[in-house]
């Protein structure tokens, strides 16, 4: 199968083109980069592999949650370049990619369930539990998008012991150190730094194709679960207030 697949939700782009069983590999720095960066670093990758756009079978995105910015230029390429060649599109969940970016880390030792966590700025994080089977991901629960130390593991008869966090929110991240503010719960399980990498959406990619879920390139559209993209003035001075 061939694809091309890319991400630009948080601070980093990250692409690669799969042709058969070869994959070549991009990542750079994004944010205010990614929309002059992005095109240049796919037609790069397509030319490595020899590959034209109309020898694709699709293209794969994150569609979010994440950067506004971000998810909107994610958008506009896939829509414009699936428009170009007629190629199907599929979106695919940010959070889930980073989820199978964990899975295959060492650190993971094959646990069944990941929270995956990615900096949502403004003090807070967008989270989403799921639990591998086979290969195979279940969501359990919805996406949110909150402040750390309201964080909870879903209702589930999992032991705590089975799980791992994983995500960009450990350490100094643009906005706070989210991971000395999880609950304590929380606090005691193993983390991953782990990303929505382009790897982790061609991984996905096949089982997702094979039930339908690709869709037209008008239909390519990002996914917010939080419609407001700042704090105003008032709100960022409360915020410091609290924290001194």
């Amino acid at each position: 199968m061939n694809l091309l697949a890319f991400d630009t939700s948080t601070e980093r782009i990250s692409a690669a083109v799969q042709r058969g069983n070869a994959r070549w590999r991009y990542d750079g720095a994004g944010g205010p980069r990614a929309s002059e960066m992005l095109i240049a670093a796919l037609l790069d990758l397509l030319a490595q592999a020899d590959l034209a756009l109309t020898g694709l079978d699709a293209l794969v995105f994150g569609r979010g949650p994440g950067s506004f910015t971000g998810l909107r230029t994610a958008c506009a390429v896939a829509q414009g370049l699936a428009f170009g060649a007629a190629l199907p599109v599929l979106p695919v969940d940010t959070l889930l990619a980073v989820a199978e970016d964990a899975r295959r880390h060492p650190a993971a030792h094959g646990a069944a369930y990941v929270l995956a966590l990615l900096d949502a700025r403004m003090d807070e994080v967008y989270a989403a539990a799921y639990a591998c089977n086979d290969g195979a991901w279940q969501t359990l629960g919805g996406m949110t998008v909150g402040a750390p130390q309201a964080l909870a593991l879903p209702n589930d008869d999992a032991p705590a012991a089975d799980w791992v966090l994983a995500g960009n929110i450990f350490g100094a991240t643009l906005n706070a150190d989210y991971g000395g503010r999880l609950p304590p719960p929380l606090q005691a399980l193993p983390r991953i730094n782990a990303l929505p990498t382009a790897d982790a959406l061609l991984t996905l990619a096949p089982a997702r194709l094979a039930q339908g879920l690709a869709v037209a390139a008008q239909d390519a559209l990002p996914l917010y679960i939080r419609d407001k993209v700042a704090l105003t003035t008032a709100e960022r001075s409360a915020a410091h207030a609290g924290q001194s």
